[in-house]
């Protein structure tokens, strides 16, 4: 037998009242005689009654759902950017629709037209490594549904944004290698398409310039984020002439899997090799040796992008502004880097 979910037509014929009533006693309204208001709750938690929000949103012609997108839930990131969200949201009495686009830019443009299907009041956005197209997302401008980017951002978009201080942390993880000794240090680098790779790579750059440290191409290597590659570009680097003897890599899950790599070629780390790290992932801190890492505070991105997505909800589209808000982050210093 096909199950069904009780309607309000069930609760108006069981209690011989119009739907009409059932519909305002539901909702509390002030006409409805506190004896029919009781009837009609007590037979709808016996039949397990759900509310119908999309009808409820047409008539307040407000959802209470925010969406987040995000490009992936492989790393530890950007399940704590959303947790932080989360808690922020809750305290405000919003529910939250989450989708993660497996950093493929179709996959983002599908979970946008899920988010304007289910009526969400604003977005959260981070963008995949393929996104270099934002039509999906000028969407909700166009409808004045606010949206708020964090960590992956585009300039293109003229709406508030949450990152960290990624060039300013690049140059401060590059330094410390170079203050340990290391001279020749390579860096695996994040997509081109991303600012955020590329504030990072203007980071390293500007570090070894500040050290008159020769620039050397063959050491620079942007990847794209396919962790089954990292092996291939660590030994292609550690089997040149020259190998380097520091490397700063664009996220933890490349460099764990440049500590697994070196060690199996029987290197020492870090009396041949100091490694850098970024994002303070979850591993970080349990792969031998430890990783020294820039940690990110992921809670608090997602809390501050929420906290502005709520102040552009309450706000008339005329008064919107498109700040940026620059969080700090924190080099975690392990043996990675330094005995």
């Amino acid at each position: 037998m096909k199950l069904r979910q009780t309607t309000i037509y069930d609760i108006a014929r069981e209690l011989n009242i119009s739907k009409s009533t059932v519909s305002r006693a539901l909702t509390n309204h002030p006409e409805v005689k506190a004896e029919t208001r009781k009837a009609v709750l007590e037979l709808a938690e016996k039949l397990d009654y759900q509310r119908n929000m999309l009808s409820i949103n047409l008539i307040s012609r407000k959802s209470n759902l925010i969406g987040i997108i995000v490009p992936e839930f492989d790393t530890s990131f950007f399940p704590q950017v959303v947790i932080g969200a989360q808690e922020m949201a809750s305290k405000y009495g919003y529910n939250i629709i989450i989708s993660q686009s497996n950093e493929k830019f179709e996959t983002e443009v599908a979970n946008t037209k899920v988010m304007l299907a289910s009526q969400v009041d604003g977005i959260l956005v981070s963008i995949s490594k393929e996104t270099r197209s934002y039509e999906h997302l000028k969407i909700f401008q166009r409808k004045g549904i606010p949206m708020v980017l964090f960590n992956r951002v585009c300039n293109e978009l003229i709406v508030p944004k949450v990152v960290i201080n990624d060039y300013e942390a690049a140059f401060g993880a590059v330094e410390h290698l170079i203050l340990t000794g290391k001279r020749r240090i390579a860096h695996l680098a994040g997509p081109d398409s991303l600012i955020t790779s590329r504030n990072r790579l203007k980071g390293y750059l500007e570090a070894l310039k500040k050290h008159k440290i020769p620039i050397d191409e063959s050491l620079i290597i942007p990847y794209d984020l396919t962790i089954g590659k990292v092996k291939i570009y660590i030994r292609h680097l550690m089997e040149l002439k020259y190998p380097p003897d520091g490397l700063f890599i664009a996220n933890d899950p490349a460099a764990i899997e440049a500590i697994r790599t070196i060690k199996d070629m029987g290197i020492q780390i870090p009396q041949q090799i100091g490694i850098v790290g970024f994002s303070n992932d979850y591993g970080s801190n349990l792969i031998e040796p430890g990783l020294t890492t820039v940690a990110q505070p992921k809670r608090l991105i997602g809390s501050t992008a929420m906290q502005l997505l709520l102040e552009l909800i309450d706000t008339e589209v005329s008064q919107w502004k498109a700040v940026t808000k620059t969080l700090d982050s924190k080099l975690i210093i392990r043996n990675s880097s330094m005995l």
